[in-house]
């Protein structure tokens, strides 16, 4: 049975495309059958490549490549999470704290896939629903976080949130990020959030730019339901899911966000400790000032 990858890059960018055209190379000489997003396929120029579209681009794939920043895995994590295929992120952009491996890794990670050298991780996801007068106006998920923020910069958003239809608080602000322990070192970490370990299972509310006396992040359990209501007397606001899929929210909308039913599967190579992972992806100073004098 012919095995097969689905490759997923940014071919706007002259190293990305270098590093897909040599992983679909290798692949290919393996014996994979390797499917390309169809818009990113004549950049590629390997004739051996199957162009593909649509949300069925990844049936029957065996791994997911991402190649280049956080943005392309999550572009990537769309097309693998509904067929359940392991998703391999390689980083090609700054920080890539989703990606598993780095470009210098590159060749290694194809043999390893090659050699099916690799365990699977499952990562928390959330699922979304919009709510205007008892009626869906949007519903979606998210790998990293959901956010609901003002769509006015100059104007002041007034949420209240709730927690399992208990109400919490009533914030003018921003808007309000709900994220996943893997989204924890994205958004919500820049708006003042706690950094989760994957393996924790739990649900952020981080507060963006509150006007409030209690404008803490809080971690809730994963069975939580989160209510996020816009005032019926506020300005517009915008629902927003992993910064990809972007909806509008009317005055008086609900929006609930809750555990994914579908996790995202995560192929990893060579597993590290999140400690580890940590330190590297955000340079931090283990030594200290002291340590670095000497």
């Amino acid at each position: 049975m012919t095995r097969a990858a689905l490759l997923v890059t940014h071919t706007g960018r002259k190293d990305s495309t270098a590093h897909a055209r040599t992983v679909a190379r290798d692949l290919t000489m393996a014996g994979f059958e390797v499917r390309v997003v169809a818009e990113e396929a004549s950049d590629l120029d390997v004739p051996e490549i199957k162009p593909v579209s649509g949300v069925d681009a990844a049936v029957g794939v065996e791994i997911v490549f991402a190649l280049g920043g956080d943005g392309t895995l999550l572009r990537a994590a769309e097309l693998a999470r509904p067929v359940g295929a392991p998703l391999l992120g390689i980083n090609l952009g700054r920080v890539g704290f989703l990606a598993e491996a780095e470009i210098s890794d590159l060749d290694q990670a194809v043999r390893d896939v090659v050699d099916r050298a690799y365990e699977v991780d499952e990562r928390m996801t959330i699922d979304v629903i919009a709510e205007l007068g008892g009626q869906v106006i949007a519903e979606s998920w998210a790998l990293n976080e959901v956010t609901v923020e003002k769509s006015a910069p100059e104007r002041m958003l007034e949420l209240m949130v709730d927690v399992d239809g208990r109400p919490l608080s009533r914030y003018g602000c921003d808007g309000v990020i709900c994220a996943t322990p893997t989204g924890s070192t994205a958004y919500a970490f820049s708006a003042g959030g706690p950094v989760v370990w994957p393996a924790v299972e739990a649900l952020l509310v981080v507060p963006i730019s509150a006007h409030a006396l209690f404008s803490r992040p809080l971690v809730t359990a994963p069975h939580c339901d989160i209510g996020i209501s816009v005032d019926p007397h506020t300005s517009r606001a915008v629902l927003c899911c992993d910064g990809r899929r972007v909806f509008g929210l009317p005055p008086g909308a609900r929006v609930t966000v809750r555990r994914g039913e579908t996790a995202v599967r995560v192929a990893q190579i060579r597993p590290q400790p999140f400690t580890d992972r940590l330190v590297a992806k955000f340079e931090l100073p283990v030594e200290g000032w002291r340590g670095n004098s000497r």
